[in-house]
């Protein structure tokens, strides 16, 4: 799934906050969307399997958040709702794509690497890839309790993001092609620091 759903659910996890803590809400919004932002940073290092624990993220998840609800306060907010985030994420890579350069194919059987079991998930292809039209829709599905329920930047982000997955998901396929031209025109020495992958599917 793309970044930006991942981002879109975990406000959608701090706005939950609401319900209980409408003071913490600011910071359990934004802890949310870091949250569901963060297993992506190892994108261009061990792409779902660096930062990606959807095992250890639910356990310490499920931990933070019995400790919030006896002592809410915002540390103990923000960082249960990161981890929820964080697990959600992790998780829900599960029901997309393989990890691959052109999920769309189907080739791989790699989905998120599941360290407590020390084995890779396969991939249930329910969002077939990243910027999938299901992905896109899903993006906007999510983004709209989000725009209901907030105002202002949180609001102005939410839209932004929505825009941004729009364009994304139109722009996918023709994204890889340039990648394939600007790939091959790497000096060989300079390989070394793109990503695995995109050497495995571009340089034969």
């Amino acid at each position: 799934m793309m970044a930006t759903t991942h981002a879109l659910v975990g406000v959608l996890l701090g706005s939950a906050s609401l319900l209980v803590a409408p003071e913490l809400a600011p910071v359990a919004v934004f802890a949310g969307l870091f949250g569901g932002l963060f297993p992506d940073f190892d994108l261009y290092s061990g792409h779902r399997k660096t930062l990606h624990f959807p095992v250890y993220y639910s356990i310490a998840g499920l931990a933070a958040l019995a400790i919030a609800a006896l002592a809410p306060t915002v540390w103990t907010v923000a960082i249960a709702v990161f981890l929820v985030s964080a697990a959600v994420h992790s998780i829900s890579d599960v029901f997309g794509g393989g990890l691959e350069l052109k999920p769309w194919l189907g080739e791989s059987e790699r989905a998120v690497y599941d360290h407590f079991r020390g084995r890779w998930i396969r991939p249930r292809r329910w969002v077939r890839y990243d910027g999938a039209p299901e992905d896109f829709a899903l993006a906007v599905f999510v983004a709209l309790p989000n725009i209901i329920l907030h105002d202002g930047m949180v609001q102005t982000l939410i839209i932004v993001a929505v825009l941004v997955s729009g364009v994304y998901a139109l722009l996918r396929k023709q994204l890889v092609v340039a990648a394939e031209w600007l790939v091959g025109r790497i000096p060989a020495p300079m390989l070394a620091y793109v990503p695995d992958r995109f050497v495995r599917d571009f340089v034969q």
